[in-house]
């Protein structure tokens, strides 16, 4: 029997451009620091210690509530959630979240995320994030004690949650990809940076109780973790096993959740007003302010691609994906103006290299050409001897898998190469003369199928090692087929 499979998302994006954490001056550069060195008595919640709000981080997060469709309240303000945890250094968290009245800085918005699929956002909510557990073995079950580590605590959040309007965790993923292409060109987040991004997800079966996720580490492992946990899920049912409401982690060495805690409910968290920070009216002023200054986001940035620059869809889509590499294409075109051409190279013989070596690497977290010695400048030369007939496609490709190496330019290296298409006609006709001996059957069969010339074409090619102009030789080829 077909079962029905709700899940939600509650996305976790740190404000990393904000500079200073949500309420006070610490920096928000922790990373890489000795432990609790990047802590003040305000983020340690210290007595006599007053929190100031962080402005900026209010402006990065009202972008992203425009980004993501959603309405502004009149006003927001922040509450303490209750909970007793060791990463919580005052033993509450500050949010805009509570259960009793919308205080939150987004509320109802839509994002299309792909094939004509959307999502509704339930609500963007400024928080500020805990410390980070440090595990004495790398793993929760196997330690004998736990280190903390506050130089997190602190640090501007922003909480995307989604209504649960997903039921397949491919969707789930193209959807966090989408956000993630918005965030980085807001650039209101460094994605790049070791949980700068997190996602926490909500799934239940057939109406039954829903099941938290937590401690997921990647994009690619929340579609792990969602399957995994259906999986668990309908098999109980199947058996007639109560599912309970409860928060699970995901133990990424097993590729399986397991049982963290019974989940609280709304009332245990005891939310009540931050009596230290006041109301911030917003306005109409405000909003046309954030509006003004919003950078050109990946959907609007696609369109222009493919109206400027004459791009396909798909093409548009490829590049707007991430931001890295949309501005390498553009940076390439300012260099030599080949949108076509030059997006191929990216899109196709380019990111081949960047996808071959993110399977080689574990770790995820940095640029995207990291380790390959190119630049727009190599790609930019590279499509203009191919654009000027310098050097034919093929001759090309092999170029590129020298340069990505060594960072030599490609007009350069092909020189060395001695790489120029030969069009000699001497040459040539000695190579086509030495297929058509040497392949017989196909010149035979090419008499009566034109588009086996194709093939012979193939084999002067590879005689030549690439050299050859293929349109010459391919002249050449048909000219001697009809003549014999």
């Amino acid at each position: 029997m077909a079962t029905t499979t709700k899940i939600g998302l509650e996305i976790h994006c740190q404000l990393t451009g904000a500079k200073s954490k949500l309420f006070c001056r610490c920096s928000s550069d922790y990373r890489g620091k000795a432990p609790n060195a990047n802590i003040c008595p305000i983020c340690a919640g210290l007595p006599g210690t007053l929190p100031l709000l962080n402005q900026k981080t209010v402006e990065f997060a009202a972008m992203i509530t425009l980004a993501l469709g959603c309405k502004f309240p009149d006003d927001i303000a922040f509450y303490r959630k209750n909970y007793f945890y060791p990463d919580l250094p005052k033993n509450f968290q500050l949010t805009q979240y509570n259960a009793y009245s919308i205080t939150s800085i987004g509320v109802d918005g839509k994002l299309e995320y792909g094939n004509g699929k959307d999502a509704r956002i339930r609500r963007v909510q400024l928080e500020e994030d805990p410390g980070r557990l440090v595990y004495a073995s790398g793993s929760m079950d196997t330690s004998v004690y736990v280190l903390i580590d506050y130089n997190r605590a602190g640090m501007p959040l922003v909480e995307i949650v989604t209504e649960p309007d997903f039921a397949d965790p491919k969707d789930v993923r193209m959807f966090l990809d989408k956000i993630t292409s918005i965030i980085e060109h807001l650039g209101v987040c460094d994605t790049k940076l070791e949980g700068s991004v997190r996602c926490d997800a909500n799934v239940s079966i057939d109406g039954g109780n829903k099941v938290e996720i937590k401690n997921i580490s990647s994009f690619a492992d929340v579609e792990k973790a969602l399957r995994y946990e259906i999986t668990r899920q309908r098999t109980m049912a199947s058996r007639e096993i109560q599912v309970r409401s409860e928060t699970r982690h995901w133990d990424d060495a097993r590729k399986v959740t397991k049982e963290s805690r019974t989940k609280e409910e709304e009332q245990d968290y005891r939310y009540f007003p931050e009596p230290d920070i006041p109301m911030v009216l917003l306005g109409s002023e405000f909003v046309s302010f954030i509006r003004q200054s919003m950078p050109e986001l990946p959907d609007t940035r696609k369109e222009r691609f493919m109206s400027k620059y004459g791009l396909s869809a798909h093409i548009a889509q490829v590049l707007i994906g991430n931001k890295e590499l949309a501005d390498f294409f553009e940076s390439t075109l300012m260099i030599y103006l080949s949108p076509k051409e030059i997006a191929n190279w990216i899109v196709t013989d380019l990111m081949s290299f960047v996808d071959e070596r993110q399977k080689k690497e574990e770790d995820k977290q940095h640029l995207l050409f990291a380790g390959l010695k190119v630049g727009p400048e190599h790609i930019a030369d590279l499509a203009r001897l191919v654009d000027q007939e310098t050097i034919n496609r093929a001759t090309a490709k092999q170029i590129l898998g020298q340069i990505v190496r060594t960072g030599e330019m490609p007009s350069a290296l092909a020189k060395k190469m001695h790489a120029s298409r030969i069009d000699d006609a001497s040459v040539l006709a000695q190579a086509v003369q030495s297929v058509f001996q040497m392949e017989q059957a196909a010149v035979h069969d090419a008499r009566r199928n034109a588009n086996v010339a194709n093939f012979l074409l193939g084999k002067v090619m590879k005689i030549t090692k690439g050299t050859a102009d293929p349109k010459i030789a391919l002249e050449m080829i048909q000219k001697k087929l009809k003549e014999d």
